[in-house]
């Protein structure tokens, strides 16, 4: 009986070890996970704020560092004149994704594997976008997804602003 006991005691002692294993091995992988951008923005663009913030509500991580002119940074990292925007953030993989492209996006694009993308891009400053909110004026758009050939396809229509989260 005692020895029966003493079984019980040291499992019930070991369940919350095994518990406590299993739930940091679960963090391991969601933190695996974490995306981190580094966005390339002019310092007086309020905007791009916005948009920082918005990532950063949707759970990515993101660093900003302040250009005055950022042309060159988009030049190298392929993004064509017609497919530019006011900020241009990149992984550590340097995939680039221009302008107010929607956290949503980013984490699906980077879940995916695609032959020669560059990043995805939301050109010009659509109205509605995140960190374009203007009250409740919202102008639909399209998410091109870039290519390092040049050319782009559209990767999602956002045709209300609910379709951004």
């Amino acid at each position: 009986m005692i020895k029966l006991f003493f079984k019980l005691a040291v499992a019930i002692l070991l369940i919350p070890a095994f518990t406590h294993a299993t739930e940091h091995n679960h963090e391991s992988h969601v933190e695996a996970k974490l995306i981190e951008l580094l966005v390339y923005k002019t310092p007086t663009c309020g905007c791009c704020k916005k948009w920082i913030t918005h990532i950063e509500d949707e759970g990515v991580i993101a660093h900003s560092k302040d250009y005055r002119n950022i042309s060159n940074i988009k030049t190298k990292y392929g993004i064509k004149p017609n497919y530019r925007s006011c900020h241009t953030a990149v992984t550590r993989n340097g995939f680039a994704f221009e302008g107010h492209v929607p956290a949503k996006f980013i984490k699906q694009f980077l879940a995916e594997k695609y032959n020669n993308a560059i990043g995805l891009s939301v050109p010009a400053m659509p109205v509605g976008s995140p960190g374009m909110e203007v009250g409740e004026r919202f102008m639909p758009y399209n998410v091109l997804i870039l290519f390092k050939d040049g050319t782009s396809e559209v990767y999602a229509e956002v045709k209300t602003y609910e379709e951004q989260f």
